[in-house]
């Protein structure tokens, strides 16, 4: 694309089952905000729009466990994140929900126009029912095992371990969320769209056309899922909560969440442009737009796949230019967990650090997961904080201010004669811009932002070099000289570092008594961007050492929380249903020793054992790999379930059970039948 006339920028909607925590921002909202604030201060045309997902199924389960309303849930997290991106300074330009009347009105006239031209095919499929509840179960009704790397907790549209994209009835032992009852299949009809139908123009737009441009992990996720063939997608489901399917036959159904959410990026525009009184269709509609979704690595096949393909078959949008996806963020060497609330909330980060937004911002940048999953630690939080922004942003603005107080009287001084020295520093000072941009329009946020930093080192340094501290004494026109040069830095990092740390940066203008902001070509030029007699305003410190008791308390919260979560584990289970007798004498239980053990291929938990059970050696898939290596096992007595129905798991055939529980510390040990060596074979009674 030449250069595009408008920017229309979405970061992914979140489910309003819960409030934001670092992973959103590190993976989706701080990125987006970074650029989309880069490309306002170059004067473009842009819009930056997000909003609250509210009809996803886990928001229906959340409603469930609290004994409340759908309704009542959205309304409760839809005013907190709301509230957090607003007092953490993500400036999008509209914040929308897709509860509203524009968006029920969009997203169903999207669907009718699809319905009517005959972009979908209608189908009368099998789906799993939960007969206790009596309902259909959707995608996040369901869990069970992955089909493809085996993980035992697989929700029913996606693995969120392998990233693999599948449909509930694809799962191994599938349960229902609801009742944990096995589910039955029942008949309903659907809409689908046929994704195979689009595979042809997919590989031609993305394989071919963004080979070069789009990121490794979005390209690379893109490339195997349609590898493996692309099948239709159901675009309806069988609940009573979100969009009502708007056509005859579409009683009792609602829009499917992935069809329905992705569709608020643009009622959120209409929303926007009919309070701005402006045109909302060039920003969704004309090829000289750029349209760039943020989202985390698990939203790719949506946004790259099935959104392109709804916008293509309604024929009249644009296609997403970029979808620079982020991976994960982990907190201290663990995946961070909502249910297990592993996380750290942005709304309660705001009230235990108050005024210190931009350190977090800091930090999540500067530790971004951008090619592979981080880890965020509260000690590395406090080193960033302490010996990068204080020691070094900080410091040298602190410096500079101090020193035109002390020395001048708050006014820009007159220079000298530049030497070479001060040629070169304003020479590296006026190519930074065009160095931060480059890396910015690239999506390479964190090192955009090492780039800033650079700035800062640049003034520290020269500061450090000219020593204007001691040449006050000795040559006073030099001095005047060194101080107006590191008086054009500082007033260089005041714009540079607005996207980045923008509450540093209203900071630092108030503190240079900048009456407008300085624009980046301005720096790039050899103009003075602060003139000399220019009086600028009181010293401030920008930032504040954060002290081992504030992370100590964060430390501990977190383990009180891994506390209580073990604690959650190992509490006793509630008695199963009544068994009777004839049901116990099925159950054959045998002693069987592990002759062999391996690990199966591109699994994490599975080992492949072979178990002399004393009737025959046969195969059985255990999933303890993360707990014993193969060498551990071999030669251990075990008690086998021998008379378990054989299945196959990532094409292995296992002809059994391991029993298996957890200790008092919530380690993985076998059921031993006795310390005593005992007979392969013998029965358990």
């Amino acid at each position: 694309m030449s250069t595009p006339k408008r920017y229309t920028i979405t970061a992914a909607l979140p489910y309003t089952n819960g409030p934001i925590h670092i992973g959103h921002l590190a993976g989706v909202y701080v990125p987006a905000d970074i650029y989309a604030r880069y490309l306002k201060m170059q004067g473009k045309d842009v819009v930056f729009v997000c909003g609250s997902d509210e009809h996803g199924v886990p928001i229906t389960i959340k409603a469930k466990k609290e004994g409340v309303s759908p309704q009542d849930v959205v309304d409760k997290y839809d005013g907190i994140i709301r509230k957090s991106f607003q007092d953490f300074g993500i400036a999008f330009d509209n914040y929308s929900r897709t509860s509203a009347k524009i968006h029920h009105e969009t997203a169903a006239a999207f669907f009718e126009k699809l319905y009517k031209e005959g972009k979908f095919i209608e189908e009368v499929t099998q789906q799993l029912y939960d007969d206790e509840a009596k309902q259909f179960l959707a995608d996040r009704f369901v869990i069970g095992t992955c089909p493809k790397c085996g993980n035992e907790e697989s929700y029913g549209d996606q693995c969120e371990k392998c990233g693999t994209s599948h449909n509930a009835t694809d799962l191994i032992n599938p349960k229902s969320a609801i009742t944990g009852n096995v589910p039955v299949l029942k008949e309903t009809k659907h809409w689908f769209l046929p994704l195979d139908q689009y595979e042809p123009w997919l590989k031609e737009w993305i394989l071919d056309s963004h080979k070069k441009d789009w990121k490794p992990n979005v390209y690379g996720q893109c490339k195997s899922w349609i590898d493996d063939g692309l099948r239709p997608r159901a675009v309806t489901r069988d609940l009573d909560w979100g969009i009502p399917v708007p056509v005859a036959g579409g009683e009792g159904k609602v829009l499917y969440v992935w069809f329905d959410a992705p569709i608020g990026y643009i009622s959120a525009t209409k929303e926007w442009a009919a309070r701005e009184n402006k045109d909302w269709e060039p920003y969704w509609k004309d090829q000289d737009t750029k349209l760039v979704h943020f989202i985390g690595k698990d939203n790719i096949v949506f946004h790259c796949i099935i959104f392109p393909s709804m916008l293509k078959a309604e024929g009249s949008y644009i296609l997403p230019d970029n979808v620079p996806a982020n991976e994960f963020l982990n907190l201290e060497g663990n995946k961070l967990s909502t249910s297990k609330n592993w996380a750290v909330w942005l709304h309660e980060y705001l009230e235990d650090f108050p005024g210190k937004e931009d350190v977090l911002r800091y930090v999540l940048t500067a530790n971004a997961p951008e090619t592979k999953d981080n880890d965020f630690t509260w000690k590395d939080f406090q080193q960033r904080n302490n010996s990068e922004l204080v020691a070094i942003l900080g410091n040298f603005i602190n410096r500079v201010v101090v020193l035109t107080h002390k020395y001048y009287d708050a006014e820009v001084p007159q220079p000298g004669q530049l030497n070479e020295t001060d040629e070169n520093i304003l020479a590296e000072l006026r190519a930074y811009p065009a160095v931060i941009a480059s890396s910015i329009e690239k999506y390479r946020f964190r090192e955009a932002q090492a780039e800033m930093m650079n700035v800062a080192r640049l003034g520290n340094k020269y500061l450090a070099d000219e020593e204007p501290w001691k040449t006050i004494k000795t040559d006073e026109a030099r001095t005047k000289t060194v101080m107006y040069v590191a008086l054009q830095v500082a007033a260089a990092l005041s714009s540079i570092c607005q996207p980045f740390l923008p509450f540093t940066a209203k900071k630092l203008s108030t503190i240079l008594n900048l009456k407008k902001n300085i624009s980046w070509p301005q720096i790039a030029s050899a103009e003075a961007l602060l003139a000399p007699q220019h009086v600028i305003g009181k010293a401030s410190l920008l930032f504040e050492k954060i002290e081992d008791d504030a992370i100590a308390k964060q430390l501990e919260k977190l383990e009180n929380t891994k506390r209580m979560n073990q604690a959650e584990q190992k509490s006793v289970e509630e008695q199963k249903e009544t068994a009777t007798f004839e049901d116990f004498t099925k159950i054959d239980l045998r002693v069987g020793t592990i002759v062999s053990a391996e690990k199966m291929p591109k699994t994490k938990k599975l080992l492949v054992l072979k178990v002399d059970t004393g009737l025959d050696t046969r195969t059985i898939v255990s999933g303890i790999a993360e707990h014993f290596s193969p060498e551990e096992v071999v030669g251990k007595q075990v008690t086998v379930l021998v008379n378990l129905a054989p299945r196959k798991l990532r094409g292995t055939l296992s002809e059994g059970m391991i029993l298996m529980t957890e200790n008092a510390q919530g380690e993985l040990v076998f059921v031993n039948p006795d310390e005593a060596q005992v007979s392969n074979g013998s029965t358990i009674a």
